[in-house]
């Protein structure tokens, strides 16, 4: 039992830092080749973990060299268009100009109600606005209206608006967040003083942040 465990655990691992190499990826952002190597890798770990009279290094060679032939392709790809379109395709204009291409629709087994509901997942809700709608290669539509038909922005409308930055995550659930303290150019007298101004410990606190302009957002904890 002891042995299985330890076994599971030292599989385990090795997948986390097989998928961490493989990049920074959603399952649903996943390349067709990324999806095909995290499925193969499972499937390689799945049987060692469950018979303990396979030997450790036999399981872990397999996940190593399918790890090693993604890398090498990964790289392939970004240095030959041809590659990378046998691994991973190209993108497809489902609707160009405004029309309906229903040979691209038809090739890639897209019905209109899927079309039509990719569509109001981004937040589009007449298609008669849209004037470009392409599939990428990870099978997420992007979609571009037509310029009568985008929201107004503040730019076009002539509105000054305040200057915004990234906001600098300093407390969680009561936890103090060094690095990002460091990275926003503040310090713990600086943090002592706004729990000071709101009356609060470190402990009751369950967000707080701040930007570059100094505006800082203070959230306390519920009480259970």
């Amino acid at each position: 039992m002891l042995i299985s465990f330890f076994r599971t655990v030292l599989l385990y691992g090795l997948l986390v830092l097989c998928i961490r190499l493989m990049g920074k990826r959603q399952v649903g952002e996943m390349e067709p080749a990324e999806f095909v190597v995290t499925m193969l890798l499972a499937n390689l770990a799945a049987g060692p973990m469950q018979d303990t009279a396979l030997p450790l290094l036999s399981a872990a060679l397999p996940i190593l060299i399918v790890l090693a032939l993604e890398l090498m392709l990964a790289a392939l790809s970004m240095k030959s268009e041809l590659v990378s379109r046998l691994l991973c395709g190209k993108p497809e204009i489902l609707i160009n100009d405004g029309r309906i291409d229903q040979k691209v629709l038809a090739r890639n087994r897209i019905s209109m109600d899927e079309l039509n509901e990719q569509l109001r997942e981004k937040d589009v809700f007449d298609l008669a606005a849209v004037q470009y709608a392409i599939l990428e290669t990870d099978g997420t539509l992007s979609v571009m209206l037509y310029p009568a038909r985008k929201p107004a922005v503040a730019a076009v409308q002539g509105i000054e608006v305040p200057p915004t930055s990234l906001p600098y995550t300093i407390v969680t659930d009561g936890k103090l967040q060094q690095e990002n303290l460091r990275l926003s150019g503040r310090d713990r007298a600086w943090l002592a003083q706004e729990l000071k101004t709101r009356q609060l410990r470190l402990q009751e606190l369950f967000l707080l942040t701040v930007d570059a302009f100094g505006r800082v957002v203070a959230v306390r904890k519920e009480d259970k």
